[in-house]
């Protein structure tokens, strides 16, 4: 890596104005990063930014102009103000976990990655809190708070790697949401910057904070509204006990059904997670989490609190199970077995990646009670697209993990997997459900985005966009999609006739 101010002018020759514009700012733009950070902590050789090109979703790729490692508050703010002078994009970047593209850069912008602030300032187990780095991993927190019998709720599958910058960006949640909530219902207060350069409070440790709640409008927000540089989180008691049913039915629909069953019953399990055959047949392969492997679908059901509620809450449970349909259930009878159970849901996605080249890896969230009905809907798209799916998610808030597997080097199978893709979320709206449930809109979902909201209502976002960046310069081109775009999206699905949302104009 070399020092930024290193980097030489292009000779120009005959260089289209604009190409002569860009490598101005690219020159201001280095020249002003040396000012604020160290030579080592500014990438700008091609060798160096290529590994920021895309975050989890390899599918689409852009190197940046240049990446940014501060590790200071007011090297972000510096750099903030420099790029808002100049006019120059700053994509965001956390692990390079998300699933959705939404830490994708921009070719004339900066990644600013906040890879270097993962300190633990405090934890205080008397409040129950911990103020962390946004670049802190999600399990690193529950790590430092296990001393205490405390941990903290929020547990997506990545958890060992992603961090808790990118979980404020998306609201991720994860196996125990159900009952413990999402990220925003686990963070009392973030500190963020703007891309002007300022630092702003969202949120209080106090409860009840006056004003607007712009702390559960931040979070959610993909990057595109602050950077974040500290986060404060709810702590919980560790449970007394906790363990699992392995409920095992005949047949997906059932299966469905029977988690509307569970919460219609009254029961809110710590984890309520389901995965049908082909899910369990590669996770076993892989992990030996014990799974019924001749079953159609399973479900793994948690119960946690004091010996005594366990033991009701689970017989309560079981009783309902039984009565939608199962045809076996199993209770994990001590903490290995049920980690063993819970290591096989956590580990479905890499367990994918063993069976297929490629899977994409959809997030849709339906209501509960729709939950076997989509599950039929997809196996018939397996069969219009030609294509496998294996299906895990987040049952007990209808949060849908579909795995399309394909080969990527077949640009036929890459465009029938995005068509399955984009059908399967159409599908979630139809049933009155959202395109994204955690894993974020980015620019993977953004045509998604058009089948969902009005115009009316895409133009609200874009006003909460423009009142904390006017220029649109953080993380653009992200999450919310142009009414040109959507028109464009429009010409390109008719369907039985009609054209979603006739009120656009057409270009």
């Amino acid at each position: 890596m070399n020092a930024p101010h290193e980097a030489q002018t292009l000779a120009t020759g005959d260089a289209p104005a604009s190409a002569t514009a860009a490598d101005g700012r690219r020159d201001a733009l280095l020249a002003g990063l040396a000012q604020i950070l160290p030579d080592a902590a500014v990438l700008w050789k091609p060798e160096d930014t290529v590994p920021y090109e895309c975050d989890g979703l390899a599918a689409y790729r852009q190197v940046p102009m240049a990446v940014a490692l501060p590790d200071t508050e007011e090297q972000v703010c510096a750099i903030l103000r420099l790029c808002h002078q100049l006019g120059v994009p700053v994509v965001p970047r956390g692990a390079g976990t998300s699933l959705s593209g939404g830490a994708m850069p921009i070719a004339e912008g900066l990644v600013l990655s906040l890879a270097k602030f993962k300190r633990i300032l405090s934890v205080d187990p008397y409040a129950r809190t911990a103020v962390v780095q946004p670049g802190v991993r999600n399990l690193a927190i529950s790590d430092a708070a296990a001393p205490h019998n405390l941990y903290y709720a929020p547990d997506p599958s990545s958890q060992i790697a992603c961090t808790i910058g990118g979980n404020v960006s998306e609201n991720s949640g994860g196996v125990h949401c159900l009952k413990y909530g999402l990220t925003v219902h686990n963070v009392l207060r973030v500190r963020a910057v703007t891309m002007s350069g300022e630092v702003v409070v969202f949120g209080s440790e106090a409860p009840d904070a006056p004003g607007l709640d712009l702390l559960a409008v931040l979070i959610g927000s993909e990057g595109m509204l602050a950077v974040v540089t500290e986060v404060t989180v709810r702590l919980i008691p560790k449970p007394q006990l906790a363990q699992v049913i392995m409920a095992c039915f005949d047949d997906v629909e059932k299966g469905g059904n029977a988690v509307a069953d569970v919460i219609a019953a009254g029961i809110i399990p710590a984890g309520l997670e389901m995965m049908d055959k082909p899910a369990t047949a590669a996770v076993e392969q892989f992990v030996h989490a014990g799974y019924d492997l001749d079953a159609a679908a399973i479900l793994l059901c948690e119960s946690d609190g004091t010996p005594e509620e366990v033991a009701e809450e689970i017989e309560r449970m079981s009783a309902v199970l039984t009565a939608s349909g199962c045809t076996r259930i199993v209770v994990s009878q001590n903490e290995a077995e049920r980690l063993r159970f819970w290591s096989g849901r956590k580990n479905a996605f890499p367990a994918a990646g063993r069976i297929s080249p490629d899977y994409y890896c959809m997030d849709g969230t339906i209501p509960r009670k729709h939950i076997g009905t989509l599950l039929k809907r997809i196996e018939a798209m397996e069969v219009k697209y030609g294509l496998r799916c294996i299906n895990v998610f987040h049952a007990g808030d209808g949060n849908m993990h579909p795995l399309v597997l394909f080969d990527g080097g077949d640009q036929d199978e890459w465009h029938r997997a995005e068509l399955f893709g984009a059908d399967i979320l159409e599908t979630c709206v139809e049933l009155g459900g959202t395109v994204t449930g955690e894993h974020g809109v980015g620019v993977e979902k953004l045509n998604s985005m058009c089948v969902q909201f009005s115009t009316a209502e895409r133009d609200a976002f874009f006003g909460v966009k423009a009142a904390f960046d006017p220029a649109r310069l953080l993380n653009p081109d992200k999450a919310i999609p142009t009414l040109a775009r959507c028109a464009e999206y429009g010409k390109m699905h008719v369907k039985k006739g009609l054209l979603p949302h006739p009120e656009l104009p057409r270009f």
